[in-house]
């Protein structure tokens, strides 16, 4: 995709609002703040609503002003519910929902042992928690001129990459329920993307790529980087690209993956 293609006014820009989902640290804080430098402000979605205002703090010692931690968890309803009204109270809209709050589960996982419960732990997460979390917002994203969804997703969830010997990722086999419940959450931007089709809702799938956070023990590519890919198709126009997946990192001629 044209990087040239973020070409949003500055009015624009700096009348938009966002909601990022576990954004107290990681890639959802550090797109929190590339997006706040850029003008726009951001919602942070913090299961915990004290260590959300204590990022939101970190922030604005830092010199970035437009954000507020509010509190969201996405496996409980009445908290995405609140953190709705409360947007549509100070807002009455909502420009972007960055779907990035996800856990990984218990490491190694393995498709012959690991339990039931790791799965239903992950899953309810990474895929019932975007479901929740997207069905609720839905309304006031309808609201904007120009709505943006951005589901955090991962190469590792690409089926057809998963299942090539000559992918470098082949042979990662201890990530089945993470994995997995990504596949599973891109199928839904793909059925999501469909139903909003004459919309003017954009929905997309995004690797930000492997990435030092405590989610890989620190290691990895720069957190810098993982939040540019996702303020990329956070901020697409109306030509930009609806119902893709793309990684950077696994394909940096276009950007798209196979699914």
């Amino acid at each position: 995709m044209d990087t040239q293609s973020t070409n949003f006014s500055k009015d624009k820009i700096e009348n938009r609002i966002v909601l990022i989902t576990g954004a107290n640290k990681g890639i959802g804080f550090e797109t929190a703040k590339q997006l706040v430098k850029k003008g726009l402000f951001v919602y942070l979605g913090c299961r915990d609503i004290e260590r959300g205002k204590a990022a939101e703090k970190l922030l604005n010692e830092n010199g970035y002003q437009n954000v507020k931690a509010i509190e969201l968890d996405v496996t409980k309803a009445d908290t995405i519910t609140a953190a709705k009204n409360t947007i549509c109270q100070e807002h009455g809209k909502l420009d972007i929902l960055i779907n990035n709050a996800g856990i990984s589960g218990i490491v190694p996982q393995k498709a012959l042992e690991t339990n039931i419960s790791n799965y239903q732990e992950v899953y309810e997460v990474n895929l019932h928690g975007v479901i929740r979390t997207t069905q609720t917002f839905i309304d006031l994203l309808q609201k904007s001129s120009e709505p943006r969804i951005v589901n955090v997703s991962t190469s590792l969830a690409s089926l057809t990459l998963q299942s090539n010997p000559k992918w470098p990722a082949y042979d990662y086999g201890k990530y089945v329920v993470y994995a997995s419940s990504k596949s599973a959450m891109n199928m839904y931007t793909v059925h999501l993307a469909y139903e909003l089709r004459n919309t003017a809702i954009k929905i997309n799938a995004v690797c930000p790529g492997y990435t030092k956070t405590d989610f890989t023990n620190y290691i990895g590519g720069e957190v810098e980087d993982a939040g540019k890919r996702i303020v990329k198709y956070a901020l697409i126009d109306n030509d930009g690209p609806t119902g893709k997946f793309f990684s950077e990192e696994s394909n940096p001629e276009t950007e798209e993956i196979p699914w």
